[in-house]
């Protein structure tokens, strides 16, 4: 056994000495020389052309050797020549004020005209800094570094956003820079209790994202909840905030969102001001709010800015818009197929003679013309805008004529799919749910007629009941119900009624302003006090 053990011993590769496991965790630090931090950097970077070096002498009482290192196309190249360059090469500073000992820290504090200046100690912090846009500077015989903010890449200007147009109200939209649309919502809400926390995910885009919250009012287990998800997430790229969606949601196989997305900063920031955690991600201007209710794809900021009146007709026609969207052929194929005598005979003659020539049955017809529309759907928004309308029109009146010309769909149908569409397009934020939704009724109805298509309806309700985003019930102030919310709702009281946010989202803390606030002409004490 034991001559066994001692072949082994000599067949199996023996434990590292202490110098190479020193040595390699060494090179995770910076080295006190300046080759080997620049042979660590090139080795780290590997060939490539947009990483640049520019070595030079910072005189003193002696001359030190220098470099700087930076990533050529998102940093300010004047910056660095006026900020960082030209204050090292020709120090203001008297000579005999430095040392040694606190040579770096009055280059940091004294020389250098960055605002923001970070001292380094690990070769990936600054691998991370340069990727980020960032200058660092090495000196000879230091074993830190100096990071400064030098980006400078080009960037699209703050501009109204195409998705959510708007007709009063404010015409700024997030761009796809992180801390721009962090400066966008801190315009709004001007409140030091405003937090923004950074996190880093993906291994290898290492994309910058920002939880966003108001510190009182956001509930800290739902705060507390959106970072354990974000962290939770292990892949290699983040692209897009419709990445991270996907990764956070409660119910990843639901067709309803339960994470809400916007691009207007007033938006975002009406949001948090009720209680609501804002997720920010760097290079989309899609900014992500959880949690996220049904009622919520109802509601526009407009709503707010006008008069209850109209708001509250409106929203009830986007909920009627969003029931027509979903029902509307599917009812058509179920009462024409299985209940005709539930339509009245002069409609049901003249569906019925349109119906003649079409040689396809009405279930067939009715998928064709969906699969139409969304191919025509598709077309106008991957071409170019002048080409995507021209097709748009295109499709509507010569394809749907033509088709109706050649007895290959009925007049009705055709007039069936349009209000589809139009009535789809009102409610955006349920557009996938919509087209899911209306395509499972249209086989239930199809099939087992109103009875089928009830069936469906009893089971995307169920469905709806079940959901929860975050904690908080999907279809909240419906079911449950809480009434003190229902004044923001499917109708929209007078503002100066919101007395308290939304309980269902704060938990707690939900009282937001006192009474009082009704507009009312002033008693005649009153304004002679005044006076």
């Amino acid at each position: 056994m034991r001559s066994l053990f001692q072949s082994l011993k000599k067949i199996l590769p023996q434990n590292p000495t202490s110098k190479p496991n020193e040595q390699v965790i060494t090179e995770k630090y910076i080295n006190k020389k300046l080759a080997d931090n620049l042979s660590i950097l090139k080795d780290a970077f590997g060939k490539t052309d947009d990483i640049l070096y520019r070595d030079f002498e910072f005189l003193n009482q002696k001359p030190y050797k220098v470099f700087i290192c930076y990533l050529d196309g998102i940093v300010n190249e004047d910056y660095i020549n006026v900020n960082i360059l030209k204050p090292l090469m020709e120090p203001n500073s008297s000579p005999q004020h430095f040392n040694e000992s606190n040579l770096l820290t009055l280059i940091r504090n004294r020389i250098l005209h960055t605002a923001d200046i970070q001292e380094l100690k690990m070769i990936d912090q600054v691998i991370d800094s340069v990727l980020t846009g960032k200058t660092v500077l090495f000196i000879d015989g230091f074993d830190s570094a100096l990071a400064m903010s030098t980006q400078g890449f080009e960037t699209r200007n703050v501009s109204e956003p195409a998705t959510e147009s708007s007709v009063r109200g404010s015409r700024e939209g997030f761009n796809e820079v992180l801390k721009v649309n962090t400066a966008l919502i801190r315009r709004k809400i001007n409140n030091h209790q405003l937090k923004f926390e950074n996190i880093k995910l993906g291994k290898q885009t290492k994309t910058s994202i920002r939880i966003g919250y108001i510190e009182g009012i956001a509930n800290e287990k739902v705060v507390e909840e959106v970072r354990t998800r974000l962290h939770r997430i292990n892949v290699d790229s983040i692209m897009e905030s419709g990445y991270v969606e996907q990764f956070i949601e409660d119910n990843p196989f639901s067709i309803f969102p339960s994470v809400g997305n916007s691009e207007k900063p007033d938006k975002v920031a009406s949001k948090l001001l009720e209680g609501r955690v804002a997720i920010l991600c760097d290079g989309t201007p899609f900014v992500l709010t959880v949690p996220f209710l049904f009622i919520e794809g109802l509601q526009v900021g407009e709503d707010y800015y006008s008069r209850p009146y109209l708001s509250s007709i409106i929203r009830l026609l986007r909920l009627l818009a969003l029931f027509i969207s979903v029902a509307a052929t599917p009812f058509y194929v179920a009462l024409t197929t299985y209940h005709q005598e539930m339509v009245p005979s002069l409609l049901l003659a003249t569906m019925a003679a349109g119906e003649e020539r079409v040689p396809f049955p009405i279930f067939i017809e009715t998928l064709l013309m969906e699969i139409t529309f969304q191919l025509l759907r598709e077309a106008g928004v991957r071409m170019p805008r002048p080409v995507g309308s021209a097709i748009s029109i295109v499709g509507a009146l010569v394809i749907g004529e033509g088709a109706v010309q050649a007895g290959l769909v009925s007049s009705a149908m055709v007039i069936g799919i349009a209000i589809t569409g139009i009535a789809g397009f009102v409610v955006p934020a349920f557009n996938d749910a919509v087209i899911l939704s209306r395509i499972l009724l249209l086989i239930l109805g199809g099939s087992f007629g109103l009875y089928g298509i009830l069936m469906g309806f009893m089971i995307i309700l169920g469905h709806l009941c079940s959901l929860r985003s975050f904690g908080t019930p999907y279809l909240t102030p419906q079911a449950p119900i809480i009434w003190s919310e229902w004044k923001d709702s499917i109708i929209r009281l007078p503002i100066w009624l919101f007395h308290s946010r939304p309980q269902s989202i704060t938990w707690e803390n939900s009282k937001r302003s006192g009474f009082g606030n009704k507009p009312r002409i002033p008693k005649k004490d009153e304004s002679e006090g005044e006076t």
